[in-house]
């Protein structure tokens, strides 16, 4: 058996010659991408792929079959990537993402705005908003999707949204309207959450037989409400308005899950606590706004696309942010409605917006035929 240092060395002369095969490769490419446009040919030429992948696949031996595979489809997307590069230039999306950053620079995240709210005092969005703004004039709107429109339509500059739990996952209405509003992300922030029971004052625990709240804070008390079976379960908008809701409604056999701070505002008594399945209970929201702004502090971006309904496309995707070491912190997936089987995808990742391997990821992706609609969401800090 060889020894361990000569097998090593082997492989680092293999290594060697490879790199600069590689490199030749991409040196040819950039002829290839100029001899097609004197041509007007695309970039993409699945024919060729595929006589390719036939050719190296019979060349070697069956148990290498998938990894050649893996390896010449790793350089087609390397390829197509330097041949757009070299046809499109910069994107037009890099360029905005440089404009907002030169924009922004040396400023601070402003601390008085008027901000587009889900529900009335005392919500959990409120709460948030205090926190992300602390001089805000706040607009209050029944529903996601009003929030969306305000800012869309510039009745308010900014809007904050919840968009996932720790327990209860994503809200998924708030992604479903993601795809059919245009706004960019500004700021998150993640808010703990501690949901307590309240009702009426002199109102007692085992006389309750409704219990009301927005169906994720339902979700988060599941063990709660299973405990309860006597007490019939309401969805509502938003915890702080069925608060407000039972409130005037002067009933003594109702009660909501809402936030501690609603017993005050609205004169109703803690009569159970700590009622979260979990106690790690965090909700993140988003802040969002009409125009991109990217302040300085930004270190996290997320894109929503869609992707060809074939195998390996996710692979090869996920492949890319690997190949430049960025970190994926949330992938999710939502079908896109009226197409079956297709799904928009969207991507949370830790990067800097000065990073130029990162932009040239986004230009990269912004031009790939392939991804039918690509949406840059926006860069910016999570607290």
């Amino acid at each position: 058996m060889k020894d361990i240092r000569n097998i090593r060395a082997e492989i680092d002369d293999i290594d060697s010659q490879l790199t600069q095969l590689f490199q030749r490769r991409l040196e040819i490419v950039k002829q290839v991408a100029e001899s097609k446009h004197e041509r007007g040919a695309p970039v993409t030429d699945p024919a060729r792929e595929r006589d390719i992948l036939s050719r190296v696949t019979a060349a070697v031996d069956p148990e290498y079959e998938h990894g050649a595979r893996l390896f010449f489809n790793t350089l087609f997307s390397i390829s197509k990537a330097r041949q757009r590069v070299i046809l499109n230039g910069e994107k037009p999306l890099v360029k905005a993402v440089r404009a907002a950053c030169e924009a922004k620079a040396g400023k601070r995240f402003p601390h008085r705005a008027v901000v587009a709210c889900p529900g009335t005092e005392g919500a959990y969005a409120q709460q948030a908003t205090s926190l992300l703004f602390p001089i805000p004039t706040i607009l209050y709107f029944d529903g996601f999707e009003a929030v969306f429109e305000a800012v869309e339509k510039g009745v308010c500059p900014y809007g904050i949204l919840p968009i996932e739990n720790s327990a209860a996952g994503s809200v998924t209405a708030v992604y479903d309207l993601m795809v059919r509003h245009k706004f960019h992300i500004v700021r998150a922030l993640r808010l703990k959450i501690d949901h307590v029971l309240l009702a009426p004052r002199g109102t007692k625990l085992e006389d309750v037989k409704e219990i009301s709240s927005h169906p994720h804070a339902l979700a988060q008390c599941g063990a709660f409400l299973k405990a309860h079976p006597g007490a019939k379960v309401i969805p509502a908008s938003n915890t702080a308005v069925a608060a407000k809701t039972l409130a005037s409604s002067g009933r003594t056999d109702a009660a909501v899950i809402a936030s501690r701070a609603c017993a005050e505002l609205y004169g109703l008594e803690v009569i159970a606590e700590r009622i979260a399945d979990v106690s790690y209970n965090y909700t993140r929201f988003i802040c969002i706004a009409k125009d991109l702004e990217i302040y300085p502090e930004a270190d996290k971006f997320s894109v929503m696309l869609s992707l060809p309904h074939r195998p390996g496309a996710l692979n090869e995707l996920i492949s890319k942010f690997a190949s430049i070491d960025v970190n994926l912190t949330k992938l999710e997936s939502r079908p896109i409605p009226g197409q079956d089987f297709e799904f928009s995808f969207v991507f949370d990742f830790e990067a800097s917006p000065h990073d130029e391997q990162v932009l040239a990821l986004l230009s990269e992706l912004a031009s790939d035929p392939e991804i039918e609609h690509f949406t840059f969401l926006g860069a910016y800090q999570e607290r």
